[in-house]
């Protein structure tokens, strides 16, 4: 069977694990989810107890959570090396370094903007509390990044890979938050600009708004998540629903 990978809108991190798929260039299929509506039914928990997207249906059948095991899957996968490199370069040590750097203290510095945006009871004071600290985290981690970019085009060489996947899903959550201009940052901005101009990641976000745009022929169709979740989710239920929507790192 063709993989599946259910990515989370709006303005999900799996974004570009799609942008991904599309430059592997290998058959898969796609289920969108609502995080803010359907990621909350406790159905959902049958193929994630951690209520997140990603989730990967394998070729097997398998479901497969978290930002960098679905990587890892797509990158065993790559071998005419598309969005990956020899893993005993020196190159595919650099991509996995920034993959880490990006799934970790770059993706978890919007966590108290998030959590701050989701309070489903309202609190001025811890919001405003989580809102400073998310803002100056998430500048500490841009200037962080902006001192790792060197002077390739994309992140790790001239053509985009899985780290710069992982990155364009996240980036654009400075704007989500209006955190600061992204021209605080030019090498950023650049980089942004340049991966978002990409032909499969403009395919990827017109996905997540709901549009249904031409790709390359990668992708086979869209799977209903009610179909997904009775086909592949386990058969018992937590009794516990949710209490945050989220999109894992």
């Amino acid at each position: 069977m063709e993989p599946i990978l259910l990515y989370g809108f709006p303005a999900g991190s799996s974004m570009g694990l799609v942008a991904a798929l599309e430059w592997l260039g290998r058959p898969y299929r796609l289920c969108r989810v609502d995080m803010l509506g359907e990621m909350r039914d406790p159905a959902y928990q049958r193929l994630n107890p951690r209520v997140e997207t990603p989730v990967l249906i394998t070729d097997r059948g398998e479901v497969l959570s978290e930002t960098m095991a679905i990587a890892a899957w797509l990158e065993a996968r790559d071998t005419a090396r598309k969005i990956s490199f020899d893993p005993l370069s020196r190159n595919a040590d650099r991509m996995h370094q920034m993959m880490a750097f990006i799934n970790t203290g770059f993706t978890g510095a919007f966590t108290p903007l998030w959590v701050a945006m989701e309070m489903q009871s309202p609190n001025p004071t811890m919001q405003h509390a989580l809102q400073t600290w998310g803002r100056e985290y998430v500048i500490k981690r841009h200037d962080r990044l902006e001192e790792m970019l060197g002077d390739t085009p994309f992140l790790i060489a001239d053509r985009p890979t899985l780290a710069d996947g992982l990155l364009i899903g996240v980036a654009r959550w400075l704007d989500v938050h209006q955190v600061a201009n992204k021209t605080r940052w030019p090498k950023l901005a650049a980089l942004r600009s340049r991966i978002e101009a990409d032909p499969a990641v403009i395919y990827a976000t017109a996905l997540e708004n709901g549009e249904m745009p031409r790709g390359d022929g990668a992708c086979t169709g869209h799977s209903e998540l009610a179909e997904v979740i009775e086909r592949f989710g386990v058969k018992s239920q937590p009794s516990a629903p949710p209490e945050l929507v989220s999109e894992n790192a």
